[in-house]
């Protein structure tokens, strides 16, 4: 007890210096100052999470910078991967049940498609060229109206006020004529790339339709053996998320059309059936169909019948947007995904503060494949999965019987294996 006790106070012996007279007392090189251990616990936790995650901020920066230097070719693979998730399926039902050729299944399967979208195009085209023709008079009446009231209302605005508007307006095309011009180069450009992104978009369906599962295992050999059973398994659950997005999405277009068409019929408005295409197809493009194809509604409806009906028209258009932007979307959309509404909302929001139009339109189908995923691995969902038990010969069998123990009962082993207080009973 002694020993111990001059142990303990051994630990905090100080060997304090000798005086010198004019100068202060240095301090012992026997003195132990522990820094880390002088800072408060919940400071050097905040620390250390600190700079974790800024690291996680700067790299999912310098990831985000380098997706947008590659967005002409991101953008239409992303196309494809949701086009691929809408008609993979039709794939499945020609190949599988029908027993035709993998390729002969797709061919049919693209084809279908863009006759479908293109004899749609066509038809809505060739309905408002038109009807277009039709509602000619009754604009050029619209514009004799725009003028009579220039003239007799408020404004009483005479000939020479029209022509020096008029005049003003050409010197300011004359004098900005080269901005103008460099505006269309861009805009020649900017559709050179659509073509590009567009054929791009095809190829890369084609070959995602018909080797889709080819090139996932490519990607998923490239880990390590021991993560590929667990990362297959996860990117099957992702990919069935976004086959579930995109069918969600086609039915809230539909919704979305069939509104705004029987909106634009009950109240009289001509070319109600092409309008309601369009609509169906700018719902898939986000902000910009909604506004494009509702502005084209309520203009129809001024040319035809009046500012009247195209208010009301305007009122059904707003009415139904709203209510597919803040019902339809986050409810349907949340439980096909497996997202809140809210992170629906957020995610939209937040996509499209970050990259504009092509941020609103993939932000929900990233969403739903990176829950989708995390949950997975989160879970050790390949433990039980089929899927990944019948390609790797992992996992267990939640469905399989329990297996009959192999071990005998101690009563029925010999003597000398019996447990000592089994034996000595005997």
């Amino acid at each position: 007890m002694k020993s111990n006790r001059l142990s303990r106070l051994r630990r905090f012996r100080v060997v304090l210096p000798a005086k010198t007279a004019g100068h202060p007392a240095p301090v012992s090189a026997n003195l132990d100052f522990r820094e880390a251990e002088d800072t408060p616990y919940g400071m050097r936790l905040a620390a250390w999470w600190s700079w974790r995650f800024l690291v996680v901020v700067a790299a999912v920066g310098v990831l985000v910078w380098l997706l947008s230097k590659l967005s002409l070719l991101l953008i239409p693979v992303m196309i494809a991967a949701l086009i691929t998730g809408l008609l993979s399926p039709v794939v499945h039902v020609l190949n599988r049940k029908l027993a035709l050729p993998r390729v002969l299944s797709v061919a049919i399967t693209v084809i279908a498609f863009l006759a479908l979208v293109i004899s749609g195009l066509s038809m809505a085209g060739q309905r408002l060229t038109a009807g277009f023709a039709a509602l000619w008079n009754q604009a050029i009446v619209g514009v004799e109206q725009i003028q009579t009231w220039l003239f007799t209302g408020p404004l009483q605005l005479t000939n020479a006020d029209l022509q020096n508007v008029f005049d003003d307006a050409l010197r300011e095309l004359r004098s900005n004529a080269t901005n103008i011009l460099s505006e269309a180069i861009s805009w020649g450009s900017a559709l050179g790339q659509i073509l590009t992104g567009v054929l791009l978009a095809l190829f890369t369906l084609i070959f995602l339709l018909l080797d889709g599962r080819k090139i996932g295992l490519f990607l998923i050999n490239l880990l390590p053996r021991r993560a590929r059973p667990a990362m297959d398994g996860a990117m099957t659950r992702g990919w069935s998320a976004l086959v579930s997005y995109v069918r969600v999405q086609l039915l809230v277009a539909f919704i979305d059309a069939v509104g705004i068409g029987f909106g634009a019929f009950f109240l009289g408005v001509p070319l109600a059936m092409p309008l309601g295409i369009i609509v169906f197809i700018g719902s898939f493009i986000p902000i910009i169909g909604a506004l494009v194809t509702g502005a084209l509604a309520v203009l129809l409806a001024l040319v035809a019948n009046g500012w009247v009906n195209a208010l009301i028209m305007l009122g059904v258009v707003l009415l139904v947007q709203q209510a597919e932007s803040n019902i339809l979307q986050p409810l349907i959309m949340g439980k096909a995904v497996s997202l809140h509404p809210l992170a629906v909302v957020l995610a939209v929001a937040g996509g499209t503060m970050v990259a504009g139009i092509p941020g609103a339109l993939f932000a929900v189908p990233i969403m739903a494949v990176l829950n989708a995923v995390v949950k997975y691995l989160a879970r050790r969902g390949w433990d039980d999965d089929p899927f990944v038990r019948d390609q790797y010969g992992v996992g267990e069998d939640p469905h399989a019987p329990p297996e009959p123990s192999t071990e005998k009962s101690p009563e029925l082993l010999p003597a000398r294996e019996r447990p000592e207080h089994i034996a000595t009973e005997d």
